[in-house]
């Protein structure tokens, strides 16, 4: 296999992949509120989904060392075929209903998230398979990330208004199925293996139990003892766990009201969710091309106040299409930068025996408040007006963003502690 090889297949499978995620991200939202009407109905479904991600992708750390990400991407996508294939084929016959759709999409959240979280712990063996730098892997990824969330949540405004938005998740099954189809055959193995005895062991590796291997639930505490005891990991997750939450209620509730009471249709927010992650491309292309190079706590601190009240502002004024999608491109263009930084930052802190546990408590605690963004965008709603929700939860996305002013655990953004080719 080349030397390349590996890479090409983690970069297609993570564009197909995630271009099915985005169709669904618009499509689900857009289903519930075009049936019920409800923005806390459409804040419960997307609650729904994101409650058995975060809780699947954190206790799949320990069965990611083990048994290899590889194997654990393929059989959670070729599983997610079938479970996203339910929603088409109940629309079809006319059954899909809420109480059929809740536990579609708790299903589709409990198979999403280990298959994430493997490919995300593909990345440092595959940055060494490929002989490149790991921030130009994880610049590359986010940009590959952003280009298939911007296609397919173009392609998601198009679909859904032309065929429905159940009928668009076939898209999102063939999706899945095909990048399962490219793991499988272009991803070597890379199984975790213990370290030998005898070997010095990095901090916080996993102690040996005689027989072998630790047990499951030690694998995981091992994993959290690790990430409570780096100060920049948990300033890391606080502050993105606060911005996450934040982002999936302007996502999944508040920007479709806006949306449908502005008199538009998927169209739009399909066109205004491209606008952002099309921008985003750039950002990300930069820190692949420049990102060892760049001060990472600036450029990070930068970004996300660009990335955040800027866009909740001007949707919550009502300002003309022009100057939203200008501002939703500066934000894209800056939440490029983003991803690439914290997944250097990230894997360079990490002893490679705890990579998958590690990675997978870090990315599932980063997200453990989005369940409850859409309840809480449905809530404000509900209690005070869609622009005074927007002007609310814009107001605690700046507060969120000067974390790394306050908090002096991030000037330890630029020191690795973990070797990565250990």
């Amino acid at each position: 296999m080349r030397r390349g090889g590996p890479f090409l297949a983690l970069a297609a499978a993570e564009t197909l992949s995630l271009s099915g995620t985005r169709l669904s991200t618009i499509a689900i939202p857009w289903l519930v509120l075009s049936t019920t009407g409800s923005p806390v109905l459409t804040g419960l479904t997307a609650m729904m989904e994101m409650l058995p991600y975060v809780a699947a992708k954190a206790l799949s750390g320990p069965l990611i060392d083990r048994v290899g990400p590889k194997r654990i991407a393929v059989v959670c996508d070729t599983a997610s075929v079938a479970v996203v294939g339910l929603v088409p084929l109940l629309d079809l016959f006319g059954l899909l209903d809420m109480p059929l759709l809740l536990p579609v999409v708790f299903a589709m959240g409990v198979l999403r998230g280990p298959s994430d979280a493997a490919k995300q712990a593909m990345v440092p063996d595959i940055a060494t398979l490929a002989a490149m730098p790991l921030e130009r892997v994880t610049g590359v990824v986010g940009a590959i990330e952003r280009l298939a969330s911007t296609a397919g949540a173009a392609g998601a405004g198009a679909l859904i208004g032309l065929i429905g938005p159940g009928q668009a998740l076939v898209v999102n099954a063939v999706t899945f199925a095909a990048a399962a189809l490219i793991v499988g055959v272009g991803i070597p193995g890379l199984r975790r293996v213990p370290e030998p005895r005898g070997m010095p062991e990095p901090r916080g590796a996993p102690e040996a139990r005689p027989g072998g291997m630790s047990s499951y639930f030690s694998d995981l505490r091992e994993g959290w003892r690790f990430l409570r005891g780096d100060a920049v990991l948990v300033s890391i997750v606080t502050m993105v766990a606060t911005t996450n939450l934040l982002d999936q209620a302007y996502h999944a509730v508040l920007l479709p009201v806006w949306t449908q009471s502005s008199g538009h249709g998927p169209e739009l927010l399909g066109a205004m969710f491209s606008a952002f992650t099309g921008a985003s491309i750039a950002g990300a292309a930069i820190a692949a091309a420049i990102g060892e190079r760049m001060p990472r706590l600036m450029v990070y601190t930068v970004a996300f106040l660009l990335t955040g009240f800027p866009r909740f502002l001007v949707v919550a004024l009502d300002a003309p299409l022009a100057l939203i999608f200008i501002t939703l491109a500066i934000a894209g263009f800056a939440s490029g930068f983003l991803n690439p930084i914290l997944s250097a930052v990230i894997f360079e802190r990490i002893p490679k025996p705890l990579t998958g546990r590690v990675t997978a408590m870090n990315a599932a605690l980063c997200f453990v408040l989005i369940p409850f963004g859409g309840l809480v965008g449905g809530a404000l709603i509900s209690t005070i007006g869609l622009a005074a929700a927007l002007s609310l939860t814009g107001l605690a996305y700046l507060a969120a963003t000067l974390f790394p002013l306050a908090l002096k655990s991030f000037r330890g953004f630029d020191k690795a502690l973990a070797d990565a080719g250990a």
